[in-house]
């Protein structure tokens, strides 16, 4: 095995091969289901599905989530304006190892810090102008690596043009929802 900062450049490469070869091999259907639990607690549970419906992997994460003292929440897990900066920073720190040891670049150290304001007015329903969401995102890579100031540019350039969560955060998503009631009695 080649390996550089522990991934396996050899079937990294096998894999960008097969997917484009077969495309289809490459779509995935991620899913979560998320189920309240008391006051401002709830569990989501994630699993990992094909494009057909199948279950691909024996997996199964469980996420808590609850909010802050100040919004009537008892703190005992991360809010899910928190989870999504935990994601952007688990999808840089995956797009930034892989992508480097592509390039032959060799990590000492790799840590991201992100930030962003809410106003709670917003997602309180106090001021219909105030967004109930982020105003804004701000995320900073510290990257220690073997490689020149012109590499780590271009490796920076590379995820951010190819991360997943950016995308996603950057770019409208179209989002269905729906609700199916329960039997009333």
């Amino acid at each position: 095995m080649s390996a550089t900062n522990n991934v396996d450049v050899e079937a990294l490469g096998e894999t960008i091969d097969a997917i484009s070869a077969e495309p289809a091999a490459g779509e995935f259907t991620f899913r979560a289901e998320t189920e309240w639990e008391d006051a401002l607690r709830c569990v989501t549970t994630i699993d990992e599905f094909d494009q057909a419906g199948e279950r691909i992997s024996t997996r199964e994460f469980h996420i808590e989530g609850d909010e802050p003292e100040e919004i009537l929440g008892e703190r005992t897990a991360p809010n899910a304006v928190e989870l999504l900066l935990a994601a952007l920073g688990s999808c840089l720190s995956v797009g930034y190892a892989a992508n480097a040891a592509a390039m032959g670049i060799e990590l000492e150290e790799l840590r991201f810090e992100m930030e962003g304001d809410v106003d709670l007015r917003g997602f309180l329903g106090i001021e219909e102008d105030v967004r109930p969401g982020y105003e804004g995102i701000t995320c900073t890579a510290y990257v220690d690596a073997k490689a020149s100031d012109e590499e780590l540019a271009d490796l920076r350039e590379r995820v951010e043009a190819t991360s997943p969560l950016i995308d996603s955060i950057r770019n409208t998503v179209p989002l269905e929802t729906d609700m199916v009631l329960a039997s009333r009695h």
